[in-house]
């Protein structure tokens, strides 16, 4: 198994799977974390090979140690991203919660209708 024949090492905290925009990240993370086959998970990312995801966890096997440190950090990034979205969101985003909220208190109140 040649690496640069899989991946394209853009930098330490970026291994993409050659010819896609598609991190290593993607296919370990569903592997590791939701115990997928190599299998179910080309299903699911139809824009890669059952190859290049045998690739990406037998690069993981290989190397556990480092790729374990990259997966770590990728999903600290992950965390630190998501609160940052969480405490700053866009004005689409807090209108669509308002609306939201809104359509779920008319919820409630046809809920506390009682018929008699």
């Amino acid at each position: 198994m040649q690496l640069d024949d899989y991946f394209d090492f853009l930098a330490d905290d970026d291994i993409r799977l050659k010819g896609t925009r598609v991190g290593i990240e993607t296919i370990l993370f569903d592997y590791l974390f939701h115990a997928k086959t190599a299998e179910e998970i080309a299903k699911t990312y139809t824009s890669l090979s059952l190859e290049q995801t045998y690739a990406t966890i037998l690069y993981y096997l290989h190397n556990r140690q480092t790729v374990s440190a990259y997966m770590s950090d990728w999903l600290e990034w992950s965390d630190r991203m998501r609160a940052k979205q969480e405490s700053h969101p866009r004005p689409i985003v807090e209108k669509l919660r308002k609306l939201k909220a809104e359509k779920l208190g008319k919820q409630i109140n046809y809920a506390q209708v009682s018929y008699r």
